[in-house]
């Protein structure tokens, strides 16, 4: 079996190294898009034609589960792609950890990207998933790029002015873009000592799993990664070699 990923930089590392752990024998199509990213900023229907783009080829390529490992992506083009290839082909999407956090913690901080932070989507996700916890929004300049190129001077810098912009009694910090789990010791580092952090990353991939096992076929595989780029074959760039999970999905260790 074939599960694709899809997101336009290093966001889809995370979902897919948990994949790889969960079934080792499982061959993963990671499909980037470095010609195009950041897709946050761009308009919504530029966005909606990239990856239902992405999809086409995804299934052109033998894939028989697409996961969508990117806020934008989800929030911009879930529906869209779950009509393009049907309901024989599960589609997962990626929302952040709102909800959790809210349930454990009395203040949270929601990390994300500026247009993130900005949008109507993640305003109603706070409306209807943060209970009776404070929760805020903050805007994470320049990290999800950062990670992309694996600069890691910038990415501290960018982690340090978010952390400094974190309410001080916030016993939770949502990690809303699917880049920021790549850094997350760093993150760890610069807030205060027992702030709990949540990620999606492992539940999208245990969702994943689910959706694979109930459509009743053989999962075993050669455990193959295969990389589009922009839709030409690739390689993981090798700032993925900056990541433990870029480098347990093959990329060369710098």
């Amino acid at each position: 079996m074939i599960v694709a990923l899809i997101d336009s930089g290093l966001g889809l590392l995370p979902t897919a190294a948990w994949l790889r752990k969960l079934r080792p024998d499982v061959d993963l199509l990671l499909l980037l898009d470095p010609e195009g990213a950041p897709w946050g900023p761009k308009p919504e229907q530029w966005v909606v034609e990239r990856v239902l783009a992405t999809a086409r080829q995804a299934l052109a390529l033998g894939a028989e589960v697409i996961v969508l490992p990117c806020n934008t992506a989800s929030v911009t083009a879930l529906a869209q792609v779950r009509a393009e290839v049907g309901e024989s082909v599960p589609v997962i999407g990626t929302v952040p950890a709102i909800k959790p956090a809210a349930a454990q913690c009395r203040s949270v901080a929601v990390w994300a990207t500026a247009a993130t932070t900005a949008s109507r989507y993640q305003a109603d996700l706070i409306a209807r998933f943060g209970g009776d916890a404070k929760v805020v929004g903050v805007a994470c300049h320049g990290l999800a790029d950062a990670i992309d190129r694996g600069d890691v001077p910038a990415i501290n810098a960018s982690i340090a002015a978010a952390a400094a912009r974190t309410p001080a009694d916030v016993e939770g910090v949502v990690l809303g873009c699917t880049h920021y789990p790549l850094v997350v010791d760093a993150i760890v580092a610069a807030l205060p000592d027992g702030v709990r952090l949540f990620d999606s990353a492992q539940a999208v991939a245990a969702q994943t799993v689910r959706k694979m096992d109930e459509l009743g076929r053989p999962t075993t595989g050669t455990g193959t990664v295969i990389v589009r780029t922009s839709g030409e074959p690739g390689e993981l760039p090798t700032s993925a070699a900056t990541f433990e999970s870029g480098r347990l999905l093959g990329a060369v260790s710098l």
